[in-house]
């Protein structure tokens, strides 16, 4: 590679790292995840922290996923780090559709109001067998 193609792929590099982080700064902004998380907890004295946890996890996850990471931990760790992505994966999925009232808004448009824990738990329901077939057959089919 030349010097210029290079510099070029530094530019487009940190304009889509600018985008991708203006993006994710107006979606904890904008929505105020992060304060209602606090609300929803009683932990506004820890506000600081929380803000701090997202801009470090924003940074270690980018890192992370710039280099090609292996941890050599064992099989049993799997399980409680899975469950640690689910919870945050959820947590995060809850803040936005509070946020946003999405769920009363869908079952209005889809007309089934009277049926909205229906429609809950076959979204549920459906995210888990989701998940199932994703882990038992991709993940495991190539191994």
């Amino acid at each position: 590679m030349t010097t210029l193609e290079i510099l070029l792929v530094v530019f487009v590099g940190f304009a889509g790292g600018l985008a991708v982080g203006t993006g994710f700064v107006a979606f904890l902004v904008v929505l105020g995840v992060i304060p209602r998380l606090t609300q929803l907890t009683k932990t506004m004295k820890r506000i600081h922290a929380y803000e701090w946890g997202a801009v470090f996890g924003a940074l270690v996850g980018g890192w992370v996923s710039l280099r090609h990471s292996v941890f050599h931990l064992s099989n049993y760790w799997l399980a409680p780090i899975g469950l640690l992505h689910g919870i945050f994966v959820g947590m995060l999925a809850a803040a936005l559709t509070e946020v946003l009232n999405v769920w009363p808004i869908l079952a209005k448009r889809i007309g089934v109001d009277e049926r909205i824990v229906a429609l809950l738990m076959a979204i549920a329901f459906g995210k888990v067998a989701g998940s199932l077939f994703h882990w038992l057959y991709f993940v495991d089919h190539f191994r």
